[in-house]
């Protein structure tokens, strides 16, 4: 038995771009250095899962004050 992925459970970079509030651009990166899961590259393009989660930043520290 052969289960297909319904093509609305992914998104393109620019869509991801927008639910995560960043640029096309740095979700590009961020797929290809590994660190959104279930990201793929399709030919030019990447298809991010619709479960996936922003990954953390790791640039930007928590300050309490």
């Amino acid at each position: 038995m052969c289960s297909n992925k319904n093509t609305t459970d992914f998104f393109s970079a620019a869509e991801t771009a927008k639910r995560w509030g960043i640029s096309k651009r740095r979700v590009q990166i961020l797929c290809s250095q590994g660190r959104v899961n279930g990201a793929m590259k399709v030919g030019l393009v990447w298809i991010i899962p619709a479960t996936a989660e922003k990954p953390h930043d790791p640039r930007k520290k928590i300050q309490n004050f």
